[in-house]
């Protein structure tokens, strides 16, 4: 794929989500870092029921301590592993307090020094709290990257630098849930909709559904 044809789908992108953002619910970076966590192998939908719970409850990680770990459980205990999310979420709280005074660190090596906090989560909560023009890559980024030929490759790692790479510095801010919605929405995984894709003519794809 060519960097013109790169640029016009995503300023068609734009033009459909000028604003677009992530469909977590959060009103801090912390709160943003516990959602992300949470949502590993989870729907945004129930971590958003969970979180909704669990954030009255405590949304700083000095609260979270003081809820104690059979707290988290009880108010996230329908999101899966959330055993060991719980787990991860107090350990986390614990460095957050003794290390960074209840404060979010704003680099990428200090948060996956975090528990339960990998790359993924890493570059979500520097794009969504922070502004950096990080590229998360889940399996719908994934997907789409490949299926279009906007930015291929063999695994995450891969594909999260070409797109890094490949795509014009004006988009690249937005990109992350720009791809994300476009893989949730259109771009399913069992059969994407091109029929109502605004990229449809762009893309390369070579299965194209129809109606």
């Amino acid at each position: 794929m060519n960097a013109a044809i790169r640029t016009a789908i995503f300023e068609r992108l734009r033009a459909a989500n000028p604003h677009p953002t992530t469909e977590l619910e959060w009103s801090s970076p912390f709160e943003l870092l516990i959602a992300v966590l949470l949502s590993a192998q989870a729907t945004d939908v129930s971590v958003n029921k969970a979180t909704q719970i669990l954030f009255q409850k405590a949304n700083t990680p000095s609260a979270m301590l003081a809820l104690g770990l059979e707290g988290v459980k009880d108010c996230i205990k329908t999101i899966g592993l959330y055993n060991s999310k719980a787990d991860n979420v107090m350990k986390t709280c614990v460095i957050l307090c003794e290390r960074y005074a209840g404060e979010i660190p704003k680099t990428r090596e200090e948060l996956e020094a975090l528990p339960g906090v990998g790359r993924k989560t890493a570059n979500v909560v520097l794009n969504t709290a922070f502004g950096e023009p990080t590229m998360a890559v889940d399996t719908h980024i994934f997907r789409v990257a490949n299926r279009t030929r906007i930015a291929p490759g063999k695994d995450v790692r891969q594909v999260e630098d070409r797109l890094v790479r490949r795509i014009p510095k004006e988009f690249l801010q937005d990109a992350h849930h720009w791809l994300i919605l476009h893989g949730r929405y259109v771009c399913k995984a069992r059969k994407p909709d091109c029929p109502n894709c605004p990229i449809a003519d762009l893309c390369e794809y070579k299965a194209k559904t129809s109606a």
